[in-house]
């Protein structure tokens, strides 16, 4: 069973994200501000945080800087009204994990809940299986039966992502603000040459392939 802390001002909506989770039969612990969830960790194993931005005292953005800095490591999803540029860059430069803006949706909110979860699992296991195929991100190496393929960081950063996500489509500016950062000079550009060099690379290995999903961007799947 997951515990998931929810920190949420707003009692309604705490509440409504309390159901949601229980229906997926999840344990939420819930907190009103950023004290309360500091409490709570003191007494809870935590396997994921949604946290709002806007709140009494310490706001998402400070709560979230202070986790990462006492090294907890478990996803964070922040959930607020703040949907600009601006505030979506200085929630992933703290640590957070992934960005919804209100309303919620609740499909939308446990397909992401579920994504981290899963990331999250892959990043301690620090491997991919995908059939005879695995993924080394220790060694940076990709490997199948006597075959072994050390490939540059960029490269398997970029693949390791697509195949955390079988069938999810990534654009080239998420791709590039997660492996690149934020304030590369590259251009997008970049992110289309190294998919045709993993192309090139494993254009005869049956077990996954890259797909260019046209004016969205890439998905890798898992044949």
């Amino acid at each position: 069973m997951f515990n998931i802390l929810v920190v949420e001002d707003d009692p309604n909506i705490r509440k409504l994200i309390e159901a949601y989770l229980l229906d997926e039969r999840y344990t939420p612990l819930l907190a009103k501000d950023a004290g309360e969830a500091l409490a709570l960790l003191e007494h809870h194993h935590v396997d994921l945080m949604i946290t709002d931005i806007m709140m009494p005292g310490m706001d998402g953005f400070t709560l979230t800087e202070q986790l990462r800095s006492a090294r907890h490591d478990f996803p964070i999803l922040m959930v607020t009204a703040k949907e600009t540029i601006k505030d979506k860059r200085r929630g992933f430069i703290v640590g957070t994990d992934d960005y919804m803006v209100k309303p919620v949706d609740e499909e939308e909110l446990m397909l992401r809940v579920k994504a981290l979860l899963r990331r999250a699992k892959i990043a301690n296991e620090r491997k991919i299986t995908i059939g005879q195929v695995t993924l080394s991100y220790d060694s940076l190496t990709v490997s199948r039966a006597a075959e072994h393929v050390a490939l540059p960081q960029k490269e398997f950063m970029l693949l390791y992502k697509l195949l955390s996500y079988p069938g999810v489509v990534f654009t080239r500016i998420q791709l590039m603000d997660e492996i690149w950062g934020f304030d590369t000079e590259s251009a997008e550009h970049t992110v289309s040459v190294h998919i045709g060099r993993l192309r090139d690379r494993f254009c005869d290995w049956p077990e996954f392939s890259i797909e260019t999903v046209r004016g969205l961007g890439y998905k890798a799947c898992k044949v």
